[in-house]
């Protein structure tokens, strides 16, 4: 077992994700929930992908919160030693090598939390994020409002030169609000989707 701040690690941990659409205040939930362990004493590290470049070497919400983070390219830079809880920010990024990395911090007795975009802008499963909410033990799930009828928005509707992007679009193109939306599942719109 591994004492960190008077805290045990030991035993299996536990993972709770955020996930949710573009501006269902993941970053900001995120935030909130480590600065809880701040107060306790727990010692923790925010991981984020280089991939994301926005805000430099921090993690920050639409709000305006934010914390720093570690900046790494691949599932195996992330590590926990020293540390009781684990963070993972945008874990759509990190690929299915990101599985194995938490169950190993899992294993170790970590607290790890991950956000990401449950959906891509197609409105599909994004990237490893359906495996990691399967193996949750608390899950987030965020809403937006719609952009479009403020409805509940659920869906990431990419925009490109004011209109929804193709379904042959790139998959993955980093950007806040001036490509991205909210939209309820009626709003959403994926012009060429087969």
């Amino acid at each position: 077992m591994l004492r960190t701040q008077g805290r045990m690690l030991g035993g299996v941990g536990r993972l709770h994700v955020i996930a949710g659409c573009m501006s269902s205040g993941k970053t900001g939930e995120l935030i909130r929930l480590l600065s809880r362990h701040a107060v306790t004493g727990d010692t923790m590290v925010l991981y984020k992908h280089s991939v994301d470049s926005r805000d430099g070497d921090k993690a920050r919400s639409r709000l305006g919160t934010e914390m720093e983070a570690c900046v790494v390219g691949r599932p195996e830079d992330i590590v926990g030693d020293g540390f009781v809880v684990v963070a993972i920010e945008e874990a759509q990024f990190f690929g299915e090598g990101l599985t194995a990395v938490v169950q190993d911090l899992l294993s170790s007795g970590h607290l790890v939390y991950v956000t990401g975009l449950n959906q891509d802008f197609r409105g599909e499963p994004f990237g490893v994020m359906p495996t990691l909410m399967s193996l949750a033990d608390e899950i987030s799930l965020l809403t937006a409002i719609c952009q479009k009828c403020h409805g509940v928005g659920t869906r990431t509707q990419r925009i490109i030169d004011g209109q929804p992007a193709p379904w042959d679009s790139p998959l993955i193109l980093v950007g806040g609000a001036d490509y991205y939306e909210a939209r309820c599942p009626d709003c959403h719109e994926v012009p060429g989707r087969p």
